[in-house]
């Protein structure tokens, strides 16, 4: 049960950033979609939010624990719906990852990051093991490849490896050796060529080879790397001003209020605001750190590392995505980017969070 006394342990600081972070979101998707057949997107995003609100405050008030223990039945329920997806799901973008609903499109994949989460860390809390054995370390490996594999399936290369990167959170919060790490690093490397040649399609090839040099294909698969770097490098220090940018309202760039929100951001906020930006994400990420510091079991740690590891990941890649330092891919920036799946994980993924937080004065 809930206890009053709970209320003086929650992070409102942490509440705060989130909600700015939420609400930079929606001005930037008003500011590139206020004008032509989107124009109702920011209010798709608000509503998104308040579910967000309620689920967030679900996941807060249900103990961490108790959700731990039925982590197995969550795993299964979403794989049962990834699967779903690849026989039911509707296409965009030329990759099937949603199930439509009444009144809205469900992405399974989002919500499948949390899942793994809870299920990692229940697994490697149990483990008698002071640091994580080959079996462990194999078991893990199973559990976070059956979503990876589904997830790439879609195909979305890119939430697949942000699944990955729980693994390797928890992984390492658990004690994996780093020689054990760097023998998995000198093995991708060594598999790269392999990928390249048989796993890797034609469109994620020409995305590599772009991202190297745009001017290969400036108006094909370069022209979303080259118009990222305009619109970020346009701001200046102060930037355009809202909805001032010329690159997300004259649609220079595509699909602006979703993968690249942060270009129209630097465009239209400059280097000002940009930094502002940033500094609420590191303050989320410090303050999320050191709650699995002060987490008051390993499950509440591993749990939380699990959730950061995804969210962390999903932000680095996104921002230098748009910048134009990194290859181009379907990779949201969460809290800022239009979705309605992605911002209700996202902060369901922080009620639980802030649960271990809350809680580590419990018994």
């Amino acid at each position: 049960m809930f206890e009053r006394r709970l209320f003086f342990h929650i992070d409102y600081l942490m509440i705060i950033a989130l909600g700015a972070l939420c609400a930079v979101g929606v001005m930037m998707i008003y500011s590139t979609t206020s004008i032509g057949p989107n124009s109702t997107l920011y209010v798709k995003q608000l509503y998104a939010i308040a579910i967000g609100v309620v689920v967030f405050v679900v996941c807060l008030v249900i103990d961490y624990r108790t959700l731990a223990e039925n982590s197995l039945m969550f795993y299964l329920a979403v794989v049962v719906l990834l699967v779903g997806v690849l026989l039911f799901g509707t296409t965009g973008g030329g990759a099937r990852r949603w199930i439509p609903l009444p009144f809205f499109a469900l992405q399974p994949s989002e919500f499948a990051k949390l899942c793994v989460a809870l299920t990692l860390a229940k697994f490697f809390d149990e483990s008698r093991h002071g640091s994580p054995s080959m079996t462990d370390l194999a078991v893990g490996g199973v559990i976070t490849l059956v979503p990876f594999l589904l997830i790439a399936k879609e195909p979305d290369l890119g939430t697949a490896i942000t699944v990955l990167t729980i693994l390797l959170g928890i992984s390492f919060l658990a004690g994996m050796r780093l020689r054990l790490l760097g023998i998995l690093l000198i093995l991708a490397i060594v598999a790269a060529p392999v990928a390249w040649r048989y796993a890797l399609k034609d469109y994620q090839k020409s995305r590599i080879s772009t991202f190297i040099d745009p001017e290969i294909d400036p108006r094909g698969a370069g022209y979303q790397q080259i118009q990222a770097r305009i619109s970020v490098g346009s701001g200046g220090p102060w930037g355009k001003g809202f909805t001032k940018g010329t690159q997300g309202q004259l649609r220079f760039l595509p699909v602006a209020w979703n993968d690249f929100v942060f270009s129209v951001y630097g465009e239209e906020q400059g280097f000002v605001g940009v930094v502002v930006a940033l500094g609420l994400y590191l303050f989320v990420i410090v303050r999320a750190l050191e709650t699995a510091r002060l987490a008051k079991d390993r499950l509440g740690a591993y749990l939380v590392m699990g959730i950061l590891s995804a969210f962390t990941f999903q932000v680095m890649y996104n921002i230098t995505m748009s910048a134009g330092l990194a290859p181009v891919k379907g990779l949201t920036l969460p809290l800022m980017s239009s979705g309605g799946s992605s911002i209700v994980a996202t902060l369901a993924g922080f009620g639980l969070i802030l649960n271990v937080r809350m809680r580590r004065f419990t018994n």
